[in-house]
């Protein structure tokens, strides 16, 4: 599924597509439609739309493509869906809060209700790897107004929980916040600036860093169990209403997958090695595969990326290698084989008109 922005679903409203999601925003009247007929826990006036992801992979801001006419990693769009509808399950079964998915037609289709997004991306890291190591390494110590230690080592595991929400997008005119988008906010800022921040209360802030921090251990308690490790991950936030009409904080995008987080294995890690189980991995190979790495590590060459991005074609075995990955952690993770999508464009159109009545033709 390279394209998911050109399918025929009724819509009054121009398709939005992310890098991997397209989101068809539904007419008043089908979306009071549907809230009726499958008994959807919201409010009867709640927007609904079909947000269909494709199997197109994103890295260092780019798309990529594989050799032979590859246009995105095999059941990387069904293992994402997947797993994140499995980790919102848990959360709602634990007690934690909903998500913002109501109802999934189709491994690749959820049926979502609107929400206002909290202007953050909650990460939470349990080891020092990546950017974060690549920053302490650097000399720095504090990181959202949080001091690490001296002495710490590359990968190791952290004595707490450390949480680093970043912006998301680009806020202006907050003083003491630069004016660029994925920028670290300390928990001080975020208190003096909780409504610009999309909070509806300065008593959220203590909220969803709750759910954050719970979330990831239910996460972290469940992988151990199959031999992985949760090593850092993204949370997104927002605000939506439940069946009486009351607002209420959510989840939202997607949790727990290898796209959204760390992933490593657990015996690789004991024998003092990182097997990466995530996204991680394709990052990793682009950056042993093109000639020069600099292009996608250096936000000063974003144009020589996106033309690299545009020409550089991945070998297909290192595009399957990472179905594979993709394919082998849903699986362990739900616990059931991955749903086979054989025809995803005519399953998708299939489903959503005999079912939903939301396909205007069948072209």
């Amino acid at each position: 599924m390279a394209v998911a922005d050109n399918l025929p679903i009724r819509t009054q409203q121009p398709v939005h597509s992310g890098k991997v999601r397209s989101v068809y925003w539904l007419s008043a009247a089908d979306s009071a439609r549907l809230i009726a007929a499958k008994g959807y826990p919201v409010a009867a006036d709640t927007a609904l739309a079909v947000m269909v992801i494709s199997d197109r992979i994103s890295a260092f801001e780019c798309l990529w493509e594989g050799e032979g006419g590859l246009l995105g990693v095999p059941s990387k769009g069904a293992a994402l869906n997947s797993i994140s509808s499995h980790w919102f399950e848990r959360f709602k079964e634990a007690g934690l809060a909903r998500s913002h998915i109501l109802d999934m037609p189709h491994p690749l289709v959820w049926i979502v209700q609107r929400a206002q997004p909290i202007l953050i991306e909650a990460i939470a890291r349990r080891y020092i790897t990546g950017s974060l190591w690549r920053a302490y390494e650097l000399g720095e110590r504090e990181f959202c107004g949080i001091e690490l230690p001296e002495g710490l080592r590359q990968n190791q595991r952290l004595t707490d929980l450390l949480v680093t929400p970043s912006t998301k997008g680009i806020l202006r005119g907050i003083e003491g916040l630069p004016e660029a988008d994925d920028v670290n906010v300390s928990q001080q800022l975020l208190r003096m600036h909780w409504q610009r921040f999309g909070f509806a209360s300065e008593s959220d802030i203590d909220r969803y860093e709750s759910l954050l921090k719970q979330g990831f251990t239910l996460i972290e308690t469940a992988l151990a169990q199959v031999d992985q490790i949760f090593v850092d991950t993204k949370f997104e936030f927002g605000y939506a209403h439940d069946a009486a009409g009351a607002p209420e904080l959510i989840y939202m995008d997607e949790v727990g997958t290898p796209d959204s987080s760390r992933i490593w294995d657990v015996q690789a890690y004991r024998e003092g090695q990182v097997v990466e189980r995530s996204k991680e991995q394709f990052r990793q190979l682009l950056l042993r595969s093109v000639p020069d790495p600099d292009v996608l590590l250096n936000k000063q060459r974003m144009a020589e990326r996106n033309a690299l991005a545009r020409a550089f074609k991945l070998p297909h075995e290192a595009m399957m290698s990472v179905s594979a990955t993709y394919r082998d952690i849903a699986e362990q993770i739900t616990g059931v084989p991955l749903p086979e999508v054989s025809d995803p464009r005519a399953e998708i159109i299939q489903v959503l008109a005999d079912q939903y009545q939301l396909i205007t033709h069948n072209n």
